[in-house]
This record gives C-alpha cells, sequence and structure tokens, in this order.
C-alpha cells in the first residue's frame, strides 16, 4: 500500500505535506508533488497537512482519480526529491479557494 497524490495538487504544489515526511517519497515538478510507491512507508502523516485534500490512501482514491495511481509511480522516479516547505504554486491559493478549502 501506497498515498498517492491527486489532481488537487496540479496547480497547487502546496508542501505542507512533505515537511512531515519521514521519509524522502515526495518528488515534483514544477507543478504539483508525487509519491514514490518504492519510498513511501504508508504512514499517512502527509493527508492531515495536505490543504486542497489531494492525498488518498491507493485504496480509498476515489474510482475518476485511479489514473493517479501509475501517474504518480511512473512521474516520481524521474523527479527530484522535494523534502523542504517550498512556495506554493502561484495562484495556489486561488486554486484551494476555487475548490472550497
Amino acid at each position: 500500500m501506497t498515498f498517492v497524490v491527486t489532481d488537487n495538487c496540479h496547480r497547487c504544489r502546496f508542501t505542507d505535506c512533505v515537511a512531515v515526511c519521514p521519509v524522502d517519497c515526495f518528488h515534483g515538478d514544477d507543478e504539483m508533488l508525487y509519491i514514490d510507491p518504492n519510498e513511501c512507508i504508508d504512514c499517512g502523516a502527509c493527508v492531515p497537512e495536505c490543504p486542497v485534500e489531494a492525498i488518498f490512501d491507493e485504496t480509498q482514491v476515489p474510482d475518476n482519480q485511479k489514473q493517479w495511481i501509475k501517474v504518480n509511480a511512473d512521474k516520481a522516479a524521474g523527479l527530484p526529491v522535494i523534502n523542504t516547505k517550498l512556495d506554493p504554486y502561484p495562484g495556489a491559493e486561488e486554486k484551494k479557494e476555487k475548490l472550497g478549502f
């Protein structure tokens, strides 16, 4: 089992989650974060920290978001580790508000 970042993170990229992660399982590009399933220790510490509710246990990913399981596994391996809090994507606060958070 692993945790998965879904599309609410896209063009938000809040990094509150990486600050509480005990391992280096988060990877990122300019627009979002991804979790490496081979590094994730399934602790779930990241879930309550995500201000846009983008992180799910892989067994609880909504049906319309299941593609993110593969996207995380595929993308994480080729991207740099993100293990410190960074500035969110420009416009992230506006997206957060639009999403209702």
